[in-house]
């Protein structure tokens, strides 16, 4: 079986914020122990601007991202050290890979990175992803590793994507509000209602939180992945997801119609630049006759955009129902070229 593994920053360092060696290596033996049952494995970690800022002796953690990514290009080098110190002893070879969204935005760096990861398992190498944030633009960035996790898991084809956190899973409610919350073993389907009640970023060390996660496991779900969102703390807790063991965590359930490739490259790896709002008419033809948008359709555009930019396609209430890349830029859709195309159906994603 394929897994990817992700941890995440507060889960990995110590309530200075410093790396936690012991952390990782015990993260590192359950990868070793998924290994020597025969499963390929891909880690992806943060850590990087926590491994970095030691060095720097800041009395506080610095906000301004250039100093962030400066903290990260010195970190990277220190957190794989600890990683392949980690898998060394388990007689396992590390491979860094530094990806950033243009990998997945731009076809050719797409398959470039596929072949990559592929050549890497192929020759048995653990390969440790990461977010390329010492030089990543801080308009076209991941944002978290939960969602860079998602996608290359979608990337490789994985059987299961494992989010390892600091609760057990997905519960009812915040349990630092509500006492009673508890453990939501599994989940069919991630909607928007589910997402706003995960809330926002978990700890002031991750950049995710509970929200992150379910995104990302929509992500994997509609890439025909089963997602487990577990408490990176649990014993056995990668082997045990990945067995399907009840209780280990939050599983999503993979859905059953999987989006292409590049649909769900389209949805859920590119960002929106504006959005455009369609009459009814047009809602219908692209929902239910998998027609093309034409301008005709169009009643408002919101945004300034390019061709081939990515953005929302929004109904006459405001509601989102599709993303699709431009033919057109907004300025001359706005114009109202009447016939002419906006986003051709094999560009365009009906939101699930």
């Amino acid at each position: 079986m394929r897994v990817v593994a992700k941890i995440g920053t507060s889960s990995i360092t110590d309530a200075g914020g410093a790396i936690d060696e012991g952390a990782i290596d015990k993260f590192c033996t359950e990868v070793a122990a998924l290994r020597a049952q025969g499963h390929q494995v891909v880690v992806v970690t943060s850590g990087a601007i926590a491994a970095g800022l030691p060095s720097l002796s800041f009395a506080e953690r610095p906000r301004d991202p250039v100093t962030l990514q400066a903290a990260s290009a010195i970190g990277q080098s220190r957190l794989l050290r600890v990683y392949d110190a980690a898998f060394a002893r388990h007689g396992l070879v590390a491979g860094q890979l530094l990806l950033a969204p243009l990998d997945f935005i731009v076809r050719q760096q797409y398959l470039h990175a596929r072949a990559t990861l592929e050549r890497l398992l192929e020759l048995g190498v653990v390969p440790v992803v990461n977010e390329n944030d010492a030089i990543a633009d801080d308009e076209i960035r991941f944002g978290d590793n939960d969602r860079l996790a998602a996608l290359v898991a979608h990337l490789l084809h994985a059987e299961v994507l494992v989010l390892l956190t600091d609760t057990e899973g997905v519960l009812t409610a915040d349990p630092r509000l509500d006492d009673t919350a508890s453990l939501i073993e599994e989940i069919v389907e991630v909607d928007h209602d589910l997402e706003r009640r995960a809330g926002g970023t978990g700890t002031v060390r991750g950049s995710g939180g509970m929200a992150s996660k379910l995104r990302a496991a929509k992500i994997a779900a509609w890439s025909g992945v089963r997602a487990v969102v577990a408490a990176a703390h649990r014993d056995r807790v990668l082997a045990d997801a990945v067995a399907g063991v009840p209780g280990v965590g939050t599983t999503v359930l993979p859905q059953d119609r999987r989006l292409p490739a590049r649909k769900l490259w389209i949805a859920f790896a590119v960002g929106s630049t504006g959005s455009l709002t369609v009459d009814d008419g047009a809602r219908r033809a692209l929902v239910e006759a998998n027609r093309s948008l034409l301008a005709a359709g169009v009643s408002a555009v919101d945004g300034v955009f390019d061709v081939q930019d990515a953005v929302e396609v929004r109904d006459a209430t405001g509601a989102v129902f599709a993303k699709g890349l431009v033919r057109l830029p907004s300025r001359e859709i706005a114009a109202g070229a009447r016939d002419q195309l906006v986003v051709h159906r094999d560009d365009l994603v009906v939101l699930p």
